[in-house]
This record gives structure tokens, C-alpha cells and sequence, in this order.
């Protein structure tokens, strides 16, 4: 700092070639790096190459950032050698000091070329710092070119420091500014990808979230690096002039544009670093007219770089596509040593030198990224190694992991090659063994269907097998033909010509390759799509030069076959393409069109049909199932994001439905589309976003690097759409077919139905139980106008009491109530047009559930003939017509029905119709429906363990009521309600679905039957509808019925719908709402769906995904074997994201359901049929897989003191015994819990009952407790956990609650008891048990409630306590004093043994439960009380089961058999007691 002469004695590479020369030092503050320093020059600088080998290998790397960085803006000649160098560059500094002699490299003589290499990239790079630093040592203008790099790059390192060094930081920071200056039109993509590729083969990152980052930061520290922090970091950057950022801008590489750093807007800046890019409309008076160049042709680059490698000769390539696909190519050739390459014409001209066949084995595993061509075709080229033994790995990112390689792989090992999956079968990582074999050749089989780039893979690699490879398309219609034509016009092209022998039938010979002298890479036809869609959706004019109609790729028919017949003017020569648009907004749909040989561009022909409502304003595309699983499943990603814009669509196995609007249609927001890391599905959305109203904001704008980096350039300064940097927040993305609950809506529900039907009291239930505010629309109406609804209809009329129905409907939904109400309208709501709308608009903007409630109308007549607060119908007989006019409108009107109909439950319990109870149950579903339709409780099943639904075979539910049902669920997590077996009931056993009378009572017969098991079981169920070809009882011919069933199940609120892939399927699925579809494909034969032709079950995989949540595939063994077969299906295809139930049919296939991963079908011995051949039941399923080494035994526990007598042994042993389960339950009796940490930490502990007195001095030996018994204050189970890490934790909850809750309910629906929010309750006592009661009525949702104890001081101690959970909480000195205090209806007594005398004045009201925790005595004091009163009583033991039930269902996961468990309970209760 005082200018004292100094020497520099670097000893980092970055020290090297950077900060000892220039003399600069300096210190980094909070705001920014190197913002207080001065410049001083060492008189000497000494560098010693050899201290570099005892650094890190990252040490090395972050030295390299600025020797790159120096020649990329100094030397093309330096940066060639670079490009050239790596390998022998790292070989100096990692190895090349390791030598015996002492002296070596330290003289020319004992140099080693590496160490050669090493010198001249040092000095090159010293020699170009030194020479600017003598030239501007105060850093005026020259000086800032060394900060290329360096103005994003210290933003970066400002955020992520230390853990990021500087040169790792300073490497991003180059790949950005160079795109910026691309973004300028200075700087071209190839130069972009040279600097991209050179930058990695030194090791370093050259993305923000690039893996090698964020392996060292983790997820949550990058996503600080958000651009508006980025850009306030920048703004303090030395090289600013004020507010102005300044850039290095390259003009080629080796070459700036100024000898000085360049002002940039901030605006551009922030584009370039943005994740996400928001696209504007284009303005009418765009440019008319643009000549657009794509980048080449990624099938084409890739299949041209395989073919020069493995040639002999010198090929020089031209208008390769630089993309992340191809540079994965490029380095994973260069690993295998078959080739070398270099470039000319400043990187456009790619110079390969072909090994002619000659591969070495890699020394590293070979990471393909998400680049699937690169991965297929090396699958097949890593045989051709030239290698005894080892093995080569091939892997990719994750999404890369979950595509199909698996039908190459079964063919290369049908041929002998030797590969195995590392991780999920089907998938990459792949190994492959070195044997010398190579790759043998012969008759080689692939399905047809399948990718063709399986295909073209066999096919290029085919020349240098052992033998000649005849190679046999087998099993259907060849897809993507054109791009098997293409491989084989381009081995012909390089000297091997295929025969094809027959349609789908090829002989290649064995020969060598030999490379033609130049190769011009076609520009990508897929790509070329995107700025032609541009013209002809905007109106204007594009040229598209390099292709046409000579051209090798099927996508360039776009024009022809898709712009043209959509009103497009097209001209194309034979090597190139002109598009005009018509009139902005004229587009016409393309009814039905078969895009097979271009399947890629169907995302360009769908936003185009989405804007296309011209002819019959519906789009049909077909032959493109293929395009279910490319980088995402593409076809069900447009169906997604197109819905982002109102429009509609419908997925088919092979295509989609695209319904044109009008352009003014698609809204003024702006939507915000997920991409999928798929780049067609964001240049697809940017061309839409170019007349969108609101544009559209493109979430992943990166992923565009796949194929065409510098799009968004192009889109912008080509095309002229306004573009802007996006920072979108993360978006949530739950599995659709998990057991984990959607976000509740709070948008308002909606009841409507007839008058009488129970609209009202239904509605005040739920509002109570949902906690939203209850609007009953008549009485709205009332006070808004200030006269009664018979008061204006016989004053006014009808029609104005509809006119203010309408106007305050349509208020209230969008303006005063559009959240966190229920609203109640009036029956006759539908009858207007306008209403209909307003409500269909306000399903189809919010997602809200409006929900028609269906009537028994002999119930409603009998109402409306006693009800005078609303103007009466002409006759009562008219009701009924009155219901079938509005039956229709209704329907159009809601997405959810609800039967309401006590005459059910009367025919099926102990209730008459007049009966409390019946309505309460009544009550209690309606709110279950309304919880499923919101989203606060999907009811779905967790599929991350086995599981199983039991498949009801009785053409009647109530042939199982009501005893059976619970019996036959035992062990169950769904029910399956067949609907086609209820056609075997005698009222439709010989009838005529085509009749619609008949259609319409079976659908209302199902319709009860649903409600039924709703009623009577809290399980979720499956619906079905199976046809007689796929196994079933349904006509196969009635279709229009199955798919209305099936809709209908949806609107019921059928948590699974089971749906056959076929025509009805797509409708289904797209009307799913909350219910999970289930796809189903049943080979009733076996021979068709065979798991080991893996061809056909992907292809029918495939088609299942596209229009489910769950794919389900059944077959039928014919052998022991294919239950293995089926199993490493399972294995390949099966994820929590994805998943998929495969089994087989028959005696033979009982194993396959044994280990059939989620959603088991199983029978239960009480069914005097099963559904389907070789259904075996839960315990059977439980008994094999614990044999199996499936389901270890555990060890259960009940902890306390004193416990002897305890009956938990008896009732758990029975349940374990009952469901199959190998699991023991035990008494451990210990006064201390000190011995209890050894058994708790035990692997076998599966759970524990724990009572007094450990129910709070358990807690610390637990990690985690459940809400309720955080609030309790008390735990008496225990749960081990299993998390995502494979750690166990314990859990305590606390069932005692439950079983309060589970009895009081029950007892509630069973007796003439007033509904729990309007009643009031006592407690008797304040202990443990107590406090467990209290929450119990506090869940039930009672307020009022008084505590009695004989200690008032722990009585008021516990009241103060829990007083925020109630409206009223009040301790009493005297239990007589309670009457007093409210009219109670509930009592619950937790002292054992209690001698209270009990008034019976706490008995006043007439009908009302009590139970008592106590079970020894069975009656206690206060249960003969009550019982003399003619109350309700539940005794203790009652309690005993139900949270034993509780208990149990948590440990196993599964529903407990609770009459077994009963049994167990009282057999123990009444022999000792």
C-alpha cells in the first residue's frame, strides 16, 4: 500500500496467470468484491509449475477460468489450442511432476509434451495480462477486456462465495456475457458453444444452476441467486459509469467488438440471466417479412458425428447444430477414443477424423444429460469397444434416468451383448461389459412400435457387428419411418448401403465407413416449424432457407400439410420454405390430421389450432403416441399448459384435440407455462405467447439449448416479439396419484337441487364443519330487496323475482362472497339461462365445487305439501314434472351430485326414515363430499406401501349390510364398486340398456348403491364399469352408458375411477377433477400382453399414462414364470409419481398379486364369488409375502403398570392373526421407563400401548408427537416412522381421543341426540383421561362444556388450560351444579372406579349419551343414571376397541378387522369380569 518494491511468488494457477500480475490488491467488502484497493507492480514475478500438482484437482480448474477467459478475448489462436489441449493440459498439472528425477520438466531436454503445453497456455495467458497492465495500469479502458467474465461472474461469487471460487464463478460469468453479446447479434452461437465446451472440458461449470454448483451449495442457497439480487450486486461494479453496466463483448472468439468494455442495458442483462423469459404480443404493424436460418438439424448433427467418427478418413462438417445434445455426442466420442476433432472457419466447419471403428474404453462413466438420440446410440455404439474386459456406464440427469431404453437394451441382449441397468430397469445408467465379442450381429428383433431411434441405433452400428445384421421390425406399424429412411440415406452417404429385403426387414452389411470429404448438416426441420408457425399466426411472411422438399427430415411437410391446409400460403423449392399467414385471428382448424412422419412438430400444430377456430373449430391430431414418453409425456404437457390459456383439449393414446377460440378469447392474464425441461414444449408456447393477449411468461427458457440456443435472440431481434427476463417462483408439482392432499380451495361452494331436498339444513352442517360462512340465497334476496319471496312473486311476477335472483347470484359469486362461503340457492335457480352460465363461468374461472343435491321426491313432495314460506306449485302432482324439466339443467349446472335419500339407510339399519340418525349420517357424507371436492381431503390412498382394495361381487350393496361390509374391508384401503356386476340384480338382469328409460334408472340404481357404501363405509372407492371383452359383465357395445356411468362417478366424488383405454377414456380423465382414473388394460387370454415382450406392455404403458393417474395392466399366467416377468416389469415402471399396477390372472399368476406393488384387487372369504380368476384375499397376501422375506415380523408392546389383566394382548393378537400379519403384541410391565429405550430402538419394535403411568414420561424418549397429543399432553401410542433417509424416528399420538370421538359419534347417530355444534357436555374428572375427552368434544365440534373434579383447583387448572378451544369452559364446585350451568346432552365420566353420587338432574334433557371411560365395573354409577334416564349409554370397553382400532390401523397401515377385535375384547370382558 506504500509502494514498497515487492516479489510475487505465485503458487495457484490463478495466482499464476491472474492476481500476481498487475499488482493489484484489494479488499472485498458486503457490497461488492474489490471495491477499496490500489495498484502497486512487484518488480519480479517467479512461477513454479510444479507446486501445482500438490494442489487439488479444483485448484486447477479455477486457474483455467482465466486462461480461457484471456484467450477467448486475445488469441484465436490460443483458444483453438485450448479447445485442442485439455486433456494433455491436466495430464501436466495432475501427473506430470510425478516422476523419479528431481529435475524433470525443469529443463527443455526433460520436458514432457504435456508439461510443453502447460508452459505456453501460463505464459500465453501472463504474457496478455502483462501487456495490458503496462499499457493501462490504472485500469482507463484496455484493462477492463480482463474483466470479461467478470461483471456477471462477480455478482455470482458475491452471493455464493466461499463455498463457489472465483474462477468457477468467473467461468458462468463468460458463458453469460458471451450470450449476451449474442443476444446483440455481435457474437454467433457456435463461437457461444466453443467457449460453453472448452470451459467444461476443464472441469469448470458454465451454468448458474449448473450440478457441479449446486452439488456445493445445495438447492436452497442457489435459488438466492435470483436476478433482481444479481442485478443489485452488479450495480456496484467498477467498471459502471454511473448507473451503466458495462460489458466485454465479444465479437468472435479471441476478439472484442471495443478495446474496451461495452454499455449494456440492465434489461438485457437481466433477460440473459433470467430463468424464465416473459414473451408480449407482437404488435400488427410487425416486420412483414423475415428470412430465419435454424440451427442444424439435431437428428441429422448426431447421426453425422457417429458416422465420421466411426469412418475412416477426414470428414468436414458443416452447420452442425451446437446444442447440448450434440456437445454430449462430441465428448462422449472423444472419451471412447475412436475419433479426434477440430474446427475451422472460427468454429463453423467441424474437421472429424474418423477411427474407422476403433473404440477405447473410457475412463470415466460417459454423462449423457437429458440428451436421449446421444443416449440411444451410444447404448449401441459402447459394444463396438475394442476391449477384453471392463465395462463402459452410460448415465444421464434424472429425467434422462426415468426415459425407456429398455426395448434396445433387450435386443442387444438377445444378441449377446452383455448390459445391465445400474439403477431402475428399463432405464439409464446402463453398464456395459467388454468382452472382445463386440456386438455379435445376426438377426437382431425390435417391436415396430417402438422409438425408431432404437432403430437407427442397431442400424449405424450395425456395419462393424461380427456378422451381417439382418434386422426385423416385428408387431405392427413401423413409427417414424422417416427418420429410419433418414439413417439409411446417410449410411449410404458415407459408404454402406442397407437392403431392404421386405416393409420391415433390413440386411446390413459388414464394412467400414469411409467419410465423405465435406457433410452439410441440414438445418432442423422440427425447429424450422416454430418461426413458419410465427408467420402464419401473426400474419406475416417467413423464409425458412436450407429446407425443403428434397429434404431427408419428415417435418419439413409441416408447411405443406399443416400451414397450408389451415390457410396458410406456402411456397417451397427443394431446399427451401416461404410461409404466409392470413389475417391475425383467421386461422382454420385442421380437423383431422395424421402427423406420423413429423410427430415432433405436433406441439407447433397445437397452439396453432388453440387460435384456430375457422371450419369446425376442432383440431384432430393422430399418430403421435410416440410422443407420450419423449423428454416429458408431450401430449398430456400441451393439454396442461393449453389449459393455462381457457382452452380445451382432449388426450388420446395417440393424439390429441385441440378446440379452437377466437385470439381475444384466451384472456389478459398471463400465463405461466412449465416447460418439462422440454425445449419444443417452450418455442411451441413462445409462438402462442406472440398474439396471447397477456403473452406468456416461459418458465425454463434454457431448456431451448437443446436444440436451438440463440431462440429466444431470434424471437426477439428476428421476429420482433417484445421479450423479457422472468424470475417465476418454484412451482409445487405433487404426484397426481399419491396419497398427499391438494391444496383446499377456498373458492365458495355452491348447493343447488330442489326445494324440500334439504338444501338448507345440509348446508349450515357444512358450512359449521368447513368453518365457512353459510348464504342462503332466498334470504339474501329477501333483505336486499326488503320484501318476502311470496310477497314479490304475487306483486311483480316471476320473472322479476328471477331478474333479482340472477343480478345478486352473479354478485355474489364474483363480487361479495366469491371465497369462504356456502351458498344456498333456490330450487328453481337453473330455470334461467343466465344463472346456468353464471354458474357453468364460475365452475370453469375458480375451480369451485357447485354441488346438486338429488332428491327422493316422494321426501320432497311430502315437504313442499307442508311448506308455506315460498309460493306453492299449481298441483302437487306437477313436482315431478317440475324435477324432470330441471333434471337436465341441473346437470349442466354443477360438477358434483349428492344423493340424499334417508329410505337408504332405513332399508339397511335399525333407522326408519324419520329417524335422526338417518339424517345425520346424511350430514356427515355431504361434508365428506364437499372436503373431497375442495381439496381438504382427497381420501386418497398412500401408494408408497403395498395396499388393496376388495372387489364386491352381489348385484346389491345391501346384500352385505349391515354386518358383512366391515368384515370383508378388514385389511383393505379402497373398495371396488363393479358396476357392471350390478347388472345381474333382478330388476336388470334381461333388460335393455339402448332403451333410455332403462339407461336412466341404472344409472340412479348405481347411483344408490354408491351412496350406500358411503354411508356405511369412510373407505375410499374404485368405480368400475369392466366390459365383457376385458373380463367383465358390461355391454361392450353400450358405450355412451359406460362413459356416462363413469362421468357420473367423477361428479359423485369416486375417489378412483377404473376407466378401459379406449375412446372413453380421454373424456374421463379431462373431467377428472379430484378423482384419480385409473387406466386399465385387461388380456383376458395371455397372449397378448406378455411382460416379456416389453414392446407391446410399453406401448399399452404408454397409452395408460396418457389418460390416467394410475396405469393398471393385467394378464394371465401361463406359466410360474411370468409372475417373475411381470414383477421386473413392475420394478422398471413402477414409481410413487408413476404408478402402476400389473399382476396376472389365473390359478398360476397368485404371485404376481402377492407382490403387486399398490392397489391390490382381493376377495375376502365372506364373498361367495371373486371378481376376476386367482383373486386371493388380504391375509393369504400378507401370509405369502411374510414367507417371502416381504414382511418381517414385529414386535408390539403395551407399556404400564399394573397391566395383567390388560385385554390389548388379546384384541391386537387377534387383528394380526385375522390379517395374516407375522407381528406378536405383549404385555411389558415396568414401573419406570428407563428399560423401555432398548425395546423402542430394537429394528423389530413395531409400535406400543402406553398407559398409566408412563403416558408423559414416555415423551422423551420419542422424536415427535402428533398435534393432538402435543395438545393432550399425554401419548398413549407409539409409531415408528420411516423417513425419506431411510431413518426411523418414533411418533406419539394419542388414540384415547379417537375413541371418545369414534363412540360419541356413533351414539349421536344411533339416538334422538341434538347435533354436537348445537349441544353442551360435562366431564367428570381432571386427569389424563380428561384431558383426552376434552379434545375428543372439542373435535366433534361441542363448545359448551363444564368440568366437575373433586379437587376444583385441578378442575379449574385444566378448564384454564384448554379455555381457547371453546366458547364456554367452566370448572363447578358440585357435580349437581352442572344441570345448572347448560342443558347437557353429552357426559363423559374418566375417574375409574368412580363412587360419585350421580343426580338425576344431569339427565333433564330427553334424549342424550353418556359414556364412561371406566370398564371395570361394566355398569358404573353414572351409566345406570343415565340408562334409567333412557339416554344413550357407552361403556368403557366400548372406548377400549374403538382407539385399540385406531391404535392398530396407524401400525399397520391397513383398516383393522373391528368385529375380530371386539370378539377378542369381550371374550376376555366377560370371562373375567
Amino acid at each position: 500500500m506504500r509502494g514498497v518494491p515487492f516479489v510475487q511468488i505465485p503458487t495457484s494457477l490463478l495466482a499464476m496467470v491472474d492476481s500476481s500480475i498487475g499488482g493489484k490488491t484489494a479488499v472485498d467488502t458486503p457490497a461488492g468484491k474489490n471495491l477499496v484497493g490500489a495498484f502497486w507492480q512487484p518488480k519480479r514475478i517467479f512461477m513454479d509449475m510444479s507446486v501445482l500438482s500438490t494442489l487439488p484437482a479444483r485448484e486447477f480448474s479455477n486457474g483455467m477460468a482465466e486462461v480461457v477467459k484471456t484467450a477467448a478475448i486475445w488469441s484465436p489462436e490460443e483458444f483453438e489450442v485450448l479447445e485442442a489441449s485439455a486433456d494433455e493440459v491436466r495430464l501436466a498439472v495432475l501427473e506430470g511432476q510425478r516422476h523419479q528425477g528431481v529435475d524433470d520438466g525443469l529443463t527443455v531436454a526433460s520436458r514432457s509434451p504435456a508439461q510443453q503445453m502447460l508452459l505456453r497456455v501460463i505464459a500465453a495467458s501472463a504474457r496478455v495480462k502483462a501487456y495490458v497492465v503496462t499499457h493501462d495500469e490504472r485500469e482507463s479502458g484496455m484493462r477492463g477486456l480482463l474483466n470479461f467474465g467478470h461483471t456477471i461472474g462477480h455478482g455470482i461469487e458475491a452471493i455464493l462465495s466461499p463455498q463457489v471460487l472465483h474462477g468457477e464463478c468467473v467461468a458462468v460469468g463468460c458463458v453469460l456475457e458471451a450470450e449476451v453479446a449474442r443476444r446483440l447479434g455481435h457474437l454467433g452461437e457456435v463461437s457461444v458453444a466453443r467457449l460453453t465446451r472448452c470451459l467444461r472440458a476443464y472441469g469448470l461449470p458454465t451454468a448458474i444452476d449448473d450440478p457441479l454448483i449446486r452439488n456445493l451449495v445445495g438447492d436452497r442457497r442457489l435459488a438466492e441467486v435470483r436476478p433482481k439480487r444479481l442485478m443489485d450486486v452488479m450495480s456496484l461494479d467498477k467498471k459502471n459509469v454511473g448507473a451503466q453496466k458495462r460489458i466485454v463483448v465479444l465479437s468472435r472468439l479471441g476478439q472484442t467488438l471495443e478495446m474496451k468494455p461495452t454499455n449494456v442495458p440492465d434489461a438485457l442483462i437481466e433477460e440473459v440471466i433470467s430463468v424464465g423469459v416473459r414473451v408480449s404480443p407482437v404488435a400488427e404493424t410487425a416486420a412483414s417479412a423475415v428470412v430465419v436460418t435454424p440451427p442444424g438439424s439435431k437428428s441429422i448433427s448426431n447421426r453425422a458425428l457417429l458416422l465420421a467418427a466411426l469412418a475412416t478418413g477426414e470428414c468436414r462438417v458443416r452447420n452442425l447444430l451446437h446444442s447440448d445434445d450434440t456437445q454430449v455426442m462430441l465428448a462422449a466420442l472423444q472419451a471412447m477414443g475412436g475419433c479426434t476433432f477440430s474446427w475451422e472457419d472460427n468454429g463453423d466447419t467441424l474437421v472429424v477424423c474418423g477411427g474407422g471403428g476403433r473404440l477405447s474404453m473410457p475412463p470415466t462413466e460417459l454423462f449423457l444429460g437429458n440428451a436421449g438420440t446421444a443416449a440411444r446410440f451410444l447404448a449401441t455404439t459402447a459394444n463396438l469397444i475394442d476391449a477384453q474386459s471392463g465395462s463402459t456406464v452410460l448415465t444421464g440427469n434424472a429425467r434422462m434416468k426415468q426415459r425407456p431404453t429398455g426395448p434396445l437394451v433387450d435386443a442387444l441382449r438377445a444378441n449377446g451383448c452383455s448390459i445391465d441397468y445400474c439403477e431402475r430397469e428399463g432405464s439409464l445408467p446402463l453398464r456395459v461389459a467388454h468382452s472382445g465379442k463386440g456386438l455379435p450381429g445376426g438377426r437382431i428383433q425390435l417391436a415396430a412400435s417402438v422409438s425408431s431411434q432404437y432403430v437407427s441405433s442397431i442400424l449405424l452400428c450395425a456395419p462393424y457387428a461380427q456378422q451381417p445384421v439382418h434386422l426385423e421390425l416385428v408387431g405392427g406399424k413401423v413409427i417414424s419411418q422417416p427418420y429410419i429412411d433418414m439413417t439409411i440415406a446417410m449410411m449410404a452417404q458415407f459408404g454402406c448401403r442397407v437392403e431392404r429385403i421386405s416393409e420391415n426387414e433390413y440386411i446390413i452389411p459388414c464394412c467400414t465407413y469411409a467419410s465423405p470429404a465435406e457433410y452439410v448438416v441440414e438445418s432442423d426441420a422440427s425447429s424450422a416449424t416454430y418461426p413458419l408457425a410465427f408467420a402464419a399466426i401473426t400474419g406475416t411472411t417467413c423464409t425458412v432457407p436450407n429446407i425443403g422438399s428434397a429434404s431427408l427430415q419428415g417435418d419439413a411437410r409441416f408447411a405443406i400439410d399443416v400451414l397450408r391446409p389451415m390457410g396458410c400460403e406456402v411456397e417451397q423449392t427443394a431446399t427451401s420454405t416461404t410461409v404466409r399467414g392470413p389475417p391475425r385471428g383467421t386461422l382454420r382448424a385442421l380437423s383431422d390430421i395424421d402427423m406420423e412422419p413429423m410427430t415432433d412438430a405436433f406441439l407447433t400444430a397445437s397452439v396453432l389450432a388453440a387460435v384456430a377456430p375457422g371450419g369446425e373449430g376442432v383440431s384432430r391430431i393422430r399418430g403421435i403416441a410416440n410422443q407420450h414418453v419423449k423428454e416429458c409425456d408431450r401430449i398430456a404437457a400441451m393439454c396442461d399448459e393449453l389449459a393455462k390459456f381457457g382452452v380445451r383439449t382432449e388426450n388420446h393414446a395417440d393424439g390429441i384435440d385441440v378446440y379452437g377460440k377466437p385470439i381475444a378469447e384466451l384472456g389478459a392474464a398471463t400465463p405461466s407455462i412449465h416447460c418439462y425441461d422440454d425445449h419444443r414444449v417452450a418455442m411451441s408456447f413462445s409462438v402462442l405467447a406472440c398474439v396471447a393477449p397477456g403473452g406468456a411468461e416461459i418458465r425454463e427458457r434454457r431448456c431451448v439449448g437443446k436444440t436451438w440456443p440463440q431462440w429466444w435472440d431470434v424471437l426477439a431481434r428476428d421476429l420482433g416479439a417484445p421479450t423479457a427476463g422472468a424470475d417465476p417462483e418454484p412451482e409445487a408439482h405433487e404426484p397426481a396419484a399419491t396419497a398427499q392432499a391438494a391444496p383446499a380451495s377456498n373458492a365458495s361452494i355452491v348447493v343447488i337441487g330442489m326445494r324440500g331436498v334439504g338444501k338448507t339444513t345440509l348446508g349450515q352442517a357444512a358450512a359449521r364443519a368447513l368453518g365457512l360462512q353459510f348464504l342462503d340465497m332466498d334470504a339474501h334476496l329477501e333483505a336486499e330487496v326488503g320484501s318476502t319471496i311470496p310477497k314479490i312473486v304475487n306483486g311483480s311476477g316471476w320473472a322479476t323475482f328471477r331478474q333479482h335472483e340472477s343480478r345478486l347470484l352473479a354478485q355474489v359469486l364474483t363480487s361479495t362472497h366469491p371465497t369462504g362461503t356456502l351458498v344456498v340457492c333456490g330450487g328453481g335457480v337453473v330455470d334461467e339461462e343466465a344463472n346456468r352460465r353464471v354458474l357453468q363461468q364460475y365452475m370453469a374461472s375458480s375451480g369451485a365445487a357447485v354441488v346438486c343435491l338429488k332428491p327422493n321426491m316422494q321426501h320432497v313432495a311430502a315437504y313442499l305439501s307442508r311448506d308455506t314460506s315460498r309460493p306453492s306449485y299449481a298441483i302437487t302432482s306437477d313436482i315431478n314434472d317440475v324435477y324432470a324439466r330441471r333434471l337436465p339443467l341441473y346437470a349442466e349446472s354443477c360438477n358434483y351430485e349428492f344423493l340424499v335419500d334417508k329410505a337408504l339407510l332405513a332399508a339397511t339399519s335399525d333407522y326408519d326414515e324419520e329417524h335422526p340418525g338417518a339424517w345425520a349420517v346424511i350430514e356427515r357424507d355431504f361434508v365428506r363430499l364437499l372436503r373431497f371436492a375442495t381439496g381438504r381431503n382427497l381420501n386418497h390412498v398412500d401408494l408408497s406401501r403395498p395396499s388393496a382394495f376388495v372387489s364386491l361381487t352381489a348385484p346389491d350393496v345391501r346384500e352385505y349390510l349391515p354386518a358383512a361390509l366391515p368384515q370383508l374391508t378388514a385389511g383393505s384401503q379402497a373398495i371396488e364398486l363393479r358396476a357392471d356386476l350390478l347388472l345381474r340384480s333382478e330388476q336388470f338382469a334381461e333388460s335393455d340398456l339402448a332403451d333410455q328409460g332403462t339407461a336412466d334408472a341404472f344409472v340412479h340404481y348405481v347411483h344408490r348403491q354408491f351412496t350406500l357404501l358411503r354411508h356405511t363405509s369412510s373407505l375410499p372407492v374404485v368405480f368400475t364399469v369392466r366390459t365383457v371383452p376385458q373380463g367383465g359383465a358390461f355391454p361392450a357395445d353400450a358405450t355412451a352408458l359406460r362413459k356416462r356411468l363413469l362421468l357420473s362417478a367423477v361428479q359423485w366424488g369416486s375417489e378412483y375411477v377404473d376407466v378401459e383405454i379406449d375412446e372413453a377414456a380421454p373424456a374421463v380423465y379431462a373431467a377428472r377433477q379430484n378423482s384419480l382414473v385409473v387406466a386399465s388394460y385387461h388380456d383376458t387370454t395371455g397372449k397378448v400382453l406378455r411382460w416379456a415382450d416389453c414392446e407391446f406392455a410399453n406401448e399399452i404403458l404408454a397409452r395408460a399414462r396418457a389418460v390416467g393417474d394410475i396405469a393398471k395392466l393385467i394378464s394371465v399366467a401361463t406359466r410360474w414364470e411370468d409372475n417373475l416377468d411381470c414383477r421386473s416389469f413392475v420394478e422398471r415402471n413402477h414409481s410413487l409419481e408413476k404408478p402402476l399396477i400389473a399382476l396376472n390372472m389365473g390359478y398360476l399368476g397368485q404371485m404376481s398379486r402377492v407382490l403387486c406393488p399398490c392397489l391390490t384387487p382381493v376377495t375376502h372369504p365372506l364373498l361367495t364369488t371373486v371378481a376376476a380368476p386367482g383373486q386371493i384375499s388380504v391375509a393369504q397376501i400378507n401370509q405369502a409375502r411374510s414367507l417371502a422375506g416381504l414382511l418381517p415380523p414385529q414386535r408390539f408392546f403395551l407399556f404400564g403398570t399394573p397391566i395383567a389383566q390388560s385385554p390389548s394382548p388379546a384384541m391386537h393378537n387377534a387383528a394380526f392373526a385375522a390379517l395374516g400379519l407375522p407381528h406378536t403384541y405383549a404385555l411389558k410391565e415396568t414401573a419406570t421407563v428407563d428399560e423401555l429405550a432398548s425395546v423402542v430402538s430394537s429394528p423389530d419394535f413395531g409400535g406400543a400401548s402406553v398407559t398409566i403411568p408412563h403416558k408423559q414420561s414416555i415423551i422423551p424418549l420419542l422424536q415427535s408427537l402428533t398435534p393432538a397429543a402435543l395438545r393432550i399432553g399425554a401419548v398413549n401410542t407409539v409409531i415408528p416412522v420411516e423417513g425419506t433417509d431411510g431413518k426411523r424416528t418414533l411418533l406419539g399420538d394419542n388414540t384415547d381421543y379417537l375413541g371418545i370421538v369414534g363412540c360419541l359419534r356413533q351414539a349421536q347417530i344411533d339416538g334422538n341426540v341434538p347435533a354436537f355444534s348445537e349441544a353442551s357436555a360435562l366431564v367428570i374428572g381432571a386427569g389424563g383421561t380428561a384431558r383426552a375427552a376434552l379434545y375428543a368434544l372439542y373435535t366433534l365440534g361441542i363448545r359448551r362444556v363444564v368440568i366437575f373434579n373433586r379437587t376444583m383447583a385441578r378442575a379449574e387448572a385444566l378448564a384454564g388450560e384448554f379455555a381457547e378451544l371453546f366458547d364456554s369452559l367452566k370448572a363447578i364446585e358440585q357435580l349437581q351444579d352442572a344441570a345448572k350451568e347448560a342443558q347437557l346432552t353429552f357426559i363423559v365420566g374418566t375417574i375409574p372406579g368412580s363412587d360419585l353420587l350421580i343426580s338425576e338432574a344431569l339427565f333433564a334433557q330427553p334424549a342424550g349419551v353418556a359414556l364412561d371411560m371406566a370398564y371395570k365395573p361394566r355398569w358404573t354409577p353414572l351409566l345406570e343414571a343415565a340408562h334409567k334416564r333412557q339416554w344413550n349409554i357407552v361403556h368403557g370397553v366400548a372406548v377400549l376397541i374403538e382407539q385399540g382400532v385406531h391404535q392398530l390401523e396407524k401400525w399397520a397401515h391397513t383398516t383393522a378387522p373391528i368385529k375380530i377385535m371386539g370378539d377378542a375384547v369381550y371374550a376376555k370382558y366377560n370371562s373375567e369380569f
